[in-house]
């Protein structure tokens, strides 16, 4: 591509994500909802946007990085005080039967339904079984659900996405290797790659510590520390072991928000500002790498195997999570009715893919126009009906819950930065 090219390219991705953003914010819709159309729109109509060709083989390896400052920004709004009794017996059972039972029911149907090989169709299913704080997140701000409730959902989409990219990195090994070693191998394979994460983790959390802690930076030189803190700990950690960057970055932010006495410059405007654009341009890119061609044929299929996530396999590991817990049956009827995809699905589907279909494993084409067509029909459908049905099952924060504030005397500001 030209420099003309490159520039128009990346100019029309910023563009493209900011503006959808605010135009769903308008709208108030989830931002996913405009922001996937937009980059398939504009993958469609010009070639410019097509990150493959503006990055090439640095595509992958940014998107990594990406995920990982998302992650991190997620970790840091876990408290450890709430995850207690019952509620963290339910996510420790949605994080473990959850991706086995979301696993093993799209593998088992998108192998019949999609025309893919066994190979291709476990890789589709481990795809599939993250969820993700950027897009639960701004659904759960539109349902306002009880405080515990939200807590499930905020800690099982944070922690599903790291022990799922590792899942899918260990599969892609497993496909495309053509060997079959074994259950035993693999869970030795996934702990080896959970202790990696770990270890980078507590050194980036160390390093953290030592920057804002002793060093006592500022609010502008503190919120910098943390991206490249967490960008040099996640880039180190998946060049030693692919995708291990995830449980480092997650891991750091929940131990820095975690930490007493720990000063956080953490959720400043600057560092929020800058999430944001990663996920729209993520989502922008990534789309736009789908071809129309690419779904042709595929539309059909894909809403039948989105029929089974939605109506089989999120209301089994539901009910098999929620089990024997004080919940109540709204909640865990409303725990069975959100499990949205968003940017890890995409992203590890855009990473893995082309390394299947290189391979010549049946059906791997399909992987990402399947994701990108499951992630646009998951959030639409969750988008449009959480609200109603959250409302029918009764488990609504009460709207007197939030204060009003008004004024602006100094014990009136006072207050309000204290409740915030």
């Amino acid at each position: 591509m030209t420099t003309n090219q490159i520039l128009i390219g990346v100019g029309l991705i910023l563009v493209l994500a900011v503006g959808s953003q605010v135009l769903a914010s308008r709208l108030r819709i989830p931002a996913i909802i405009v922001l996937l159309p937009a980059g398939f729109i504009a993958g469609a109509l010009t070639t410019d946007v097509n990150p493959d060709k503006l990055l090439g083989p640095a595509f992958e390896p940014l998107v990594s990085l990406s995920v990982a400052v998302i992650l991190y920004d997620a970790g840091l709004a876990l408290d450890l005080r709430k995850l207690q009794g019952h509620v963290r017996k339910v996510v420790i059972r949605l994080i473990i039967l959850g991706v086995l039972i979301t696993w093993v029911l799209a593998a088992a149907v998108a192998a019949p339904l999609l025309g893919m090989s066994r190979g291709a169709a476990v890789m589709l299913g481990i795809i599939l079984v993250v969820s993700g704080p950027t897009v639960v997140g701004p659904l759960l701000r539109f349902v306002r659900p009880a405080e515990r409730l939200q807590q499930v959902l905020i800690w099982e989409g944070s922690l599903i996405d790291p022990v799922g990219g590792i899942l899918g990195a260990l599969v892609f090994h497993a496909v495309i290797s053509s060997t079959h070693k074994g259950l035993g191998n693999q869970l030795g394979q996934f702990a080896v790659s959970v202790v990696a994460g770990l270890a980078g983790g507590v050194i980036g959390t160390a390093l953290l510590w030592l920057l804002l802690r002793k060093l006592q930076l500022g609010e502008l030189l503190g919120t910098t520390a943390q991206l490249a803190a967490v960008i040099g700990v996640a880039a180190g950690c998946d060049a030693i072991r692919a995708d291990t960057g995830l449980i480092a970055a997650i891991f750091m932010g929940l131990a820095l928000a975690n930490q007493r006495g720990m000063d956080l410059p953490a959720r400043q405007p600057f560092f929020e500002t800058l999430v944001q654009l990663i996920i729209g341009v993520l989502f922008v890119s990534i789309s736009a790498t789908v071809t129309p061609q690419s779904l042709r044929h595929l539309l059909l299929p894909t809403l039948g195997l989105v029929a089974v996530l939605v109506v089989v396999a999120r209301p089994l590991a539901a009910f098999a999570s929620t089990l024997r817990t004080d919940l109540g049956k709204g909640e865990r009827a409303f725990i069975g009715w959100m499990a949205p995809r968003g940017i890890v699905a995409a992203a590890t589907a855009s990473t893995f893919t082309a390394g299947l279909v290189a391979k010549g494993i049946g059906g791997a084409a399909k992987i990402l126009p399947v994701t990108f067509l499951v992630i646009v029909a998951t959030v639409v459908l969750y988008g449009m009906t959480a609200v109603p049905v959250a409302r029918h099952l009764n488990v609504t924060r009460p709207a007197r819950t939030r204060p009003l504030l008004v004024g602006g005397d100094r014990w009136v500001i006072d207050l309000g930065r204290a409740l915030r």
